[in-house]
């Protein structure tokens, strides 16, 4: 059934606790037992009570298959019990109760013993199951309260009651605890020794050692924290060394002997504090207090203290040579050293020599926020490509707190974000900024962020840092030029000089750099190649001379193409030019001199000749005015004239007209001159002779030689030039033929000249194939009276007039680089408007570039050589169209080859391998190194994204950023578990398809110590023979350390079970030395606890040291005698036959075998002995009535030992 106890409930299961008579007993089943959780045990008190598990006192097997609640469950873990790894059993298991509401605190040694199969038997315990309570002070207060117990120690009297069952106990004098006059509780321990007390636990056989200490306060920093200690006496009544010798002091009431000189002894082998940084120097750290029983000058304690490992610690911390308080030298620094290993000394001064004990202090500093966020960079600088993608990682912000994690927990945002707000934002844990909007780098070109990293540190408070973030936004080719007006216009005299300029056309371009560098072009319109623009300015010259009389209107259209790759264009120019006339011609009159018939009876208004002058010009500057100059220097006008002159000239028309009578016989020919006038400014005039014969009237009309003229005329030829001329006879007499144009004479292009011989027909403007390619002109020959017709053919041959004309003065054109040899890029083509071979084009590229031929007849570009957009990304081409007339004529372009990027470059790391280093504890997230690699191609060819994907992160131990390229950790790392990581990285462009390369990185790991020592076994056994040398090495005891270098150096020491001091361990070698005889008949075995420390971890072993027996003792025997009685009776079997008894020799060595024998006495066979156990029996020659007394002398010999004894056997009859 399961006891219930006040305050504490016990369950019984299969895991489950019994109660022997040595005191309490967890008792737990090996091998496969019951589930986790299961409970073990139920200490459970008042709820100010707090129960822990204590692990620096319990054995790790056993710490790791219980746990133990706050409120006192002791419950079963999921560990595996395995009895093969245990040594011994029973095992420790200690458990501290604290109320820290009033201080009270309570250490209880249970015993757990294991069962199951392969555990190991249960030994006897002999030390009874132990309590500890760390009292208050006014122990007989505590112990016989008058009224109500003090405020510090009730507490702790109600559980020492539930517990036990007190008061019912019993001092260590023997007497029971009694609170009468006279006695008040239990006789106080001298000096500062714990009281102890016997106590019977309720309703259980067992008993309990209550042991009653004392409570110090001690101040660490600005952190007031309670430490409680006990001062244990090892020579006490209860204490340690008298568990063994409970039962021979309360019933033999026996004393052990005490050295002349003990040493002094720490409470404990080694002590751990913690304070934080900071603190000003004095501040108290812990007291050290060594206990040392002896009075006077040998219990009187000196103490020195030095750094173990680091003798940087001797600068932190000194101690009271008197009184053992450790205090702080100089303030602490965390982040310099976070861990002090201390060698603090006890030396008595007793005599004749004096002795010392060494304990180790261990003093942690805690942090406390004393270091702020370090960025690691002063300021941040990065290039973006506008038009990123949203969500896009531009760069990661980084800082590092030297603090502990608490105060180094980062936080991550903006400050005033200005123009970047809502364009970027950051990740408030790893600092990774992105774009959450898009960027356009004509909007805002630079973006200046101010990051805050914040530790969120408490104590004293955060802290914080802030660092700048400039952000460059690179131009991306995004923008077209655009032209500063839709349409230009410019109006300029045709007689403007050559190479001046016309006007300027400006398109501005919002990107910048190259890509906002802007060529201009003329695409079309450029009629005869007469204007020529500057690529960069975009001014417009005239280089050829302009005729308004040819062409009245240029049209330009002009490209405007920017620099970037590839290039935007923009081809929506137009500038509009207009010819201004200037009368730069002077009328022309269509034939000279102008001859003419009249009859003299012709009426008056009759209209004799046409006089008819054309200007090339326009406006006023062409219109013409006629009028007669009737002086005309070659003849002057008779006298006569002045009466009147019988004609006069239409000003507008030109018809001359009869304005007086015509008298033959008075005046027979009139011979005068006519000026043509214009209005231009200045008034340009030509003159003409006119002669004008007065006929007589006939009656026969002028005859043609020939019915029909046919001829050919070539387009070119000059003006002025003969062309026909026709012949018509007249049978009057004296008459005289005038021969005129009346119809087919379009534009004017012929005019006929009276002439003795006939009419002559000139050229008088330009002849144009494209034109007219005929004319049928009707030419009349008239008497003045009668006329005759005739027509004339004249077919126009075409001459090589026109230059061929390509449809644009550039051209441009893109090509991938990765096309095939022979690959068209391009067909240009010019016209000519001439015919025949005059208009058959040859095309011929001008430059010697090797990389492109054209073909001379259909004018199309093919590549020669493969093309490389990075060597090269553009090309321009002159290509001159000429045709095959004599003379020959041309006309050129340009054609602008832009060569389109492909993905035909990979990426390239800067280096061939990478190497970096980092620390196991730092933090994740944190930056190894960066990588970096490019790419020639552009675009999104070249720009390359980080990853690991496909090659090696370390099992995910790391990452890369993609844009960045910098490796962070991913996870904690391990150095003992990987040292060196040889991770690989890829650079990926974004080509289809993609590129990539790969670069080896070796990352070290830096070791920091995170790994205690271990032992190779939990428990060793160690065989020693008895009687070896006093200072021997008995053997070494070794751990492993994983770390290395400075962090796996080991301290060793035993923390258990040398009391009295039989073994010394060596502290850094873990030499075990045996300090005094080692007996096998005295103890067999010895059990401490050996403790590996590399501070401020620790591992702990048990060692048993199994001692092997040595013949070192001879055989002991005294003398003896035999009596005995016989009684002659009938009955002839009562004489006894069997063995009754034996030698009373033994060998206290445990190995050796003795041999018995005879030496004198027993001639006459009266005894029988067995040689080799010693057995005894009685010869039948005794079975009579006769008394005999015979003294023998026997010899017991074992291995070269040989005692003999005498044996003095009495019959009585």
């Amino acid at each position: 059934m399961p006891l219930r106890w006040p305050g504490a409930a016990w369950l019984l299961g299969l895991l489950g606790l019994l109660v022997p008579a040595p005191g309490w007993e967890l008792r737990l089943a090996g091998g496969r037992g019951a589930g986790p959780g299961d409970l073990l045990l139920d200490l459970s008190l008042e709820p100010q009570w707090h129960c822990a598990l204590d692990p620096a006192r319990t054995a790790r097997q056993l710490s790791e298959a219980v746990e133990v609640t706050r409120g006192g469950l002791v419950r079963r873990t999921a560990k595996r019990l395995s009895c093969a790894s245990f040594a011994r059993n029973p095992l420790p298991l200690h458990l501290r109760l604290e109320s820290p509401r009033d201080g009270g605190l309570l250490s209880l040694r249970l015993v757990a013993s294991l069962h199951g199969p392969g555990c190991p038997s249960v030994a006897l315990e002999r030390t009874p199951s132990r309590l500890v309570i760390f009292s208050v002070s006014h122990l007989p207060a505590l112990l016989c309260p008058r009224g109500s117990p003090p405020s510090d120690g009730r507490r702790v009297i109600s559980a020492l009651a539930a517990l036990t069952s007190f008061p019912q106990c019993q001092c260590p004098d023997g007497l029971p605890l009694a609170c009468r006059a006279g006695r008040e509780g239990c006789p106080q321990p001298p000096g500062e020794n714990p009281l102890e007390l016997l106590c019977y636990l309720r309703r259980t056989r067992g008993d309990l050692l209550v042991e009653l200490g004392s409570v110090r306060k001690e101040v660490a920093g600005e952190e007031r924290q309670e430490k409680l200690r006990v001062e244990r006496s090892r020579d006490g009544p209860f204490g340690a060394e008298s568990e063994a010798g409970w039962e021979s002091s309360r019933h033999q009431n026996t004393r052990r002997l005490r050295s002349v000189n003990s040493p002094p002894q720490f409470k404990l082998p080694n002590y751990q504090v913690s304070i934080a940084e900071n603190q000003p120097p004095g501040t108290r750290v812990i007291t050290l207090e060594a206990y040392d029983p002896d009075d006077g000058e040998a219990g009187r304690l000196t103490y020195s203290m030095e750094a173990f490992f680091d003798k940087r610690s001797d600068d932190y911390f000194s101690i009271d040579p008197e009184k053992g308080v450790v205090v702080t030298s100089r303030s602490l620094d965390r982040e310099t050293k976070d861990t002090h290993v201390l060698q603090v000394t006890a030396v008595d001064h007793g005599s004749p020599r004096p002795r010392s004990a060494i304990t180790f202090l261990t003093v942690t500093v805690s942090d406390t926020n004393d270091h702020g966020p370090v960025f690691e960079q002063p300021e941040y600088r990065e290039n973006i490509r506008e038009n990123l993608e949203v969500g896009y990682e531009v760069l990661t912000i980084r800082a590092t707190d030297e603090d502990a994690p608490d105060n180094a927990n980062l936080f991550y945002r903006f400050l005033k974000p200005g123009v970047g707000e809502g364009v970027f934002e950051i990740d408030p844990h790893s600092g990774v900024v992105r774009t959450c909007a898009p960027v356009d780098r004509e909007e805002i070109s630079e973006y200046h962020l101010v990051v805050e990293a914040n530790d969120q540190g408490k104590d004293p408070g955060p802290r914080s840092a802030t660092v700048t973030v400039h952000i460059m936004v690179e131009d991306e080719n995004d923008n077209s030029p655009q032209f500063s007006e839709k349409r230009y216009l410019v109006q300029i005299p045709e007689d403007t000089t050559i190479n001046s300029q016309v006007l300027q056309v400006q398109a501005s371009d919002r990107d910048r750099g190259s890509n906002a560098q802007v060529h201009y072009s003329i695409v079309s319109g450029n009629l005869k190649g007469q204007f020529y623009i500057h690529s960069f300015s975009g001014s417009i010259d005239l280089i050829n001379p302009l005729d308004y009389e040819t062409i009245r209107e240029y049209n330009l259209r002009i490209k405007a193409q920017d620099g970037g790759r590839p290039p935007q264009i923009n081809s929506s120019g137009m500038v509009s030019i207009q010819v201004l006339d200037v009368n730069d011609n002077a009328p022309i009159f269509v034939s000279t001199p102008f001859q003419a018939t009249v009859l003299e009876n012709v009426p008056l208004g009759y209209s004799v000749l046409h006089i008819q002058a054309v200007d090339a010009d326009s406006g006023d500057n062409a219109r013409l005015e006629y009028k007669l100059e009737l002086f005309h220097p070659s003849a002057p006008v008779p006298p006569s004239w002045d009466a009147g002159f019988p004609f006069q000239i239409n000003n507008s028309t030109g018809w001359i007209i009869v304005s007086a009578e015509l008298d033959r016989e008075t005046v027979e020919s009139y011979h005068f001159g006519v000026e043509a006038r214009d209005h231009g400014v200045p008034v340009m005039s030509s003159s003409a002779s006119v002669s004008i014969t007065v006929l007589d009237v006939n009656d026969n009309s002028p005859m043609f030689t020939e019915k029909v003229y046919q001829l050919r005329l070539n387009e070119d030829a000059a003006v002025g030039s003969s062309v026909l001329t026709l012949t018509a006879v007249d049978r009057d007499v004296n008459s005289v033929v005038t021969y005129q144009i009346t119809s087919g004479n379009t534009r004017n292009r012929f005019a006929i000249t009276s002439q003795s011989a006939g009419g002559l027909i000139t050229l008088s403007l330009p002849l144009d194939y494209k034109q007219e390619r005929q004319y049928v002109l009707t030419v009349t020959a008239s008497d003045g009276t009668l006329f005759d017709t005739v027509q004339v053919f004249i077919n126009v041959t075409d001459a090589n007039t026109h230059r061929p004309v390509f449809q644009s003065s550039h051209y441009t054109v893109s090509v991938s680089e990765d096309k095939p040899i022979g690959t068209s890029i391009v067909t240009i083509s010019a016209t000519d408007e001439d015919t025949g071979e005059n208009s058959r084009i040859t095309y011929v590229l001008e430059d010697n570039i090797p990389q492109f031929c054209i073909d001379p007849d259909t004018g199309t570009i093919t590549t020669l050589m493969e093309l490389d957009y990075e060597d090269q990304a553009a090309y321009t081409l002159a290509i001159t169209a000429h045709d095959n007339g004599i003379p020959q004529k041309s006309d050129t372009t340009y054609v602008e080859i832009l060569i389109l990027d492909a993905n035909d470059n990979a990426p390239r790391f800067l280096r061939d391998r990478y190497q970096g280093a980092v620390f196991e504890d730092v933090p994740l997230s944190t930056s190894v190194l960066q990588v970096s690699a490019t790419d020639r191609d552009s675009g999104q060819n070249g720009r390359l994204l980080y990853t690991f994907q496909g090659g090696d992160d370390g099992d995910g131990d790391f990452y890369i950023e993609a844009t960045s390229g910098v490796i962070r950790t991913l996870r904690k790392l391990d150095r003992e578990n990987v040292a060196v990581y040889s991770l690989r990285a890829f650079a990926v462009d974004r080509g289809i398809p993609p590129l990539k390369a790969s670069v080896d990185i070796q990352v070290t790991v830096l070791d920091i110590n995170d790994n205690p020592p271990v032992f190779e076994r939990d428990e060793f056994d160690i065989f020693v023979k008895e009687n070896s040398p006093v200072g021997s090495v008995v053997t070494r005891i070794s751990a492993i350390d994983p770390d290395e270098g400075t962090n796996a150096q080991i301290m060793y020491q035993i923390v258990e079970g040398n009391i009295p001091e039989v073994f010394q361990l060596d502290l850094l070698n873990g030499d075990l030395t045996a300090l005094m005889d080692l007996d096998y008949e005295s103890q067999t075995e010895y059990v401490i606890v050996v403790q590996a420390t590399s501070a401020p971890l620790v591992s702990r072993a048990t060692v048993h040291i199994r001692l092997l027996d040595q013949n070192d003792n001879a055989p002991v025997l005294q003398d003896f005698q035999i009596l005995f009685n016989n009684y002659v009776t009938n009955k002839s079997n009562s004489f006894p036959s069997g063995v009754i008894g034996k030698i009373p020799a033994h060998d206290p060595d445990v190995s050796d075998k003795l041999n018995y024998t005879f030496v004198k006495g027993n001639e006459l066979n009266m005894l029988l002995l067995d040689s080799s156990t010693g057995e005894l029996k009685l010869s039948r020659d005794l079975d009579n009535n006769r008394p005999l007394e015979a003294i023998m002398e026997v010899s017991v010999s074992g291995q070269g030992e040989l005692i003999t004894a005498l044996l003095h056997g009495i019959t009585i009859v």
